[in-house]
């Protein structure tokens, strides 16, 4: 990788980490980064985390083939590593994916977002498509979902006219023969009488004024009759889910919870609005929507990235790289005829050894498609390797669904995966790699 020609960078101006992505495993990175007084620099572009559904998963299915799932991910985990599989979580400890998790919680939880979970059990959600979806931490809005599936008690959902990709009718359907007590009603969201489609967004914004709260219960009381709790939408509210929750359970009179839509979703936007806004002030320099170019490395080994191509150059000198970029719809991966490959630093790839041998002949084939588990091999401390395990830099770590060897989202590992490689990348760029003593703050 060659310096640019026209490098316009301050050589004493050197950022600990630059986070290169920003979705849950670029974002997760940047949060550990800035807990641990890392002079820190982010790049990606804004969409990643509004692909987040809200529930963080950890591990569900195991063995994929056999769509096994687990009650408890600690267990999934331990029968992964038993076999022998090169899954991640087979670099990291259990005390170290815990921690991560924690972390993460807390910090979500100090802005305004809580989360809930059981150490040793996945949690059922109600899923948009009444499918029951097992997860290991979901945020508070939705708990009383989980109680109320446990308990198969009398529960109402609530669908709005002409929000698209959401169905109470369907989920009551899909789930009637194991909860009898559920029941659907479909009603107009006040305001929106004659609109063909209602936007999830446009349903939380409004639900954030008294007003629209009061009017919309008012619709719903009628309808309630035996229910014990309420499902909606995942539409109440962006920045006041909390309070919103507890006006809607004191006008209604019972528990109210959200259900998970299809991305891009409302908790998604929870989850960057509050990423967005809370990291900057801890220490984060956030470069929104920027792509990192290009990347060339000094004699010292610290590596200068060319942020916003030839008409915005912008470049960053920093001591290590955590590399986040997800996979193909992150443009993380890329492939043409010849094979995948990593357009940024150029590494080499875990891969099929043909385009022919990517797919399986069936489509929906149990095991899953060979080209799922594509991706970069690393060591122990999340350095990329070459394909006789030599460290290909002591100061790239990588982190996320751009790993090799896993299939985050037929295992239902992917917040997991992604909050637990970032906090081993970080800890790891601490631990392998940072000199305290000679660190230049940003």
């Amino acid at each position: 990788m060659a310096l640019p020609k026209s490098h316009n960078y301050d050589p004493k101006h050197v950022f600990d980490i630059m986070v290169i992505g920003s979705g849950i495993a670029g974002m997760a990175a940047s949060l550990f980064s800035v807990n641990r007084k890392l002079s820190t620099v982010q790049a990606g572009s804004v969409g990643g985390t509004l692909f987040a559904s809200g529930l963080f998963d950890l591990m569900a299915i195991h063995p994929v083939e056999e769509k096994r799932v687990w009650a408890d991910p600690w267990e999934a985990i331990a029968a992964l590593r038993k076999q022998g599989s090169l899954h991640p979580y087979a670099r990291i400890s259990d005390d170290a994916i815990q921690s991560a998790f924690e972390e993460i919680a807390s910090f979500l939880s100090s802005a305004g977002m809580a989360y809930r979970f059981e150490k040793n059990r996945n949690l059922p959600v109600i899923t948009s498509m009444g499918t029951i979806k097992h997860t290991y931490c979901v945020p508070e809005s939705m708990w009383h979902g989980v109680e109320a599936y446990n308990e198969k008690a009398p529960c109402l959902i609530i669908d709005f006219n002409g929000l698209r990709e959401f169905s109470g009718r369907q989920i009551s359907s899909t789930l009637r023969e194991e909860w009898p007590g559920l029941r659907a009603v479909r009603i107009s969201f006040p305001d929106t009488e004659g609109l063909n489609e209602v936007h999830p967004v446009h349903l939380a914004q409004a639900l954030e004024l008294s007003a629209v709260r009061e009017s919309l219960a008012a619709r719903i009381q009628p309808e309630i009759r035996e229910a014990r709790y309420a499902g909606f939408p995942a539409v109440l509210g962006i920045k006041k889910t909390a309070a919103i929750c507890a006006h809607l359970e004191k006008l209604l009179g019972i528990p109210v919870f959200e259900i998970p839509m299809m991305p891009a979703s409302v908790p998604g936007f929870r989850l960057k609005e509050i990423f967005d806004s809370v990291l900057p002030p801890k220490g984060l320099l956030r470069l929104i929507d920027k792509r990192v170019e290009s990347v060339a490395r000094l004699d010292n080994g610290n590596f200068i990235l060319n942020i916003g191509g030839p008409d915005q150059e912008q470049f960053i000198q920093a001591r290590g790289v955590i590399l986040a970029t997800g996979r193909f719809m992150g443009k993380g991966l890329l492939s043409d005829r010849k094979g995948i490959y990593e357009p940024l630093f150029h590494l080499p790839l875990h891969q099929p050894e043909s385009r022919i041998s990517w797919h399986h002949e069936r489509f929906l084939d149990p095991s899953g498609h060979p080209i799922n588990s594509a991706g970069v091999e690393v060591d122990d401390s999340f350095r990329a390797v070459d394909g006789t395990g030599k460290t290909i830099y002591d100061n790239l770590f990588i982190a996320g669904s751009i790993l090799a060897h896993q299939d985050w989202m037929r295992m239902k590992c992917g917040s997991g995966l992604a909050i637990a490689t970032a906090y081993a990348a970080v800890n790891a760029f601490i631990n392998n790699f940072m000199n305290k003593s000679d660190r230049i703050t940003a």
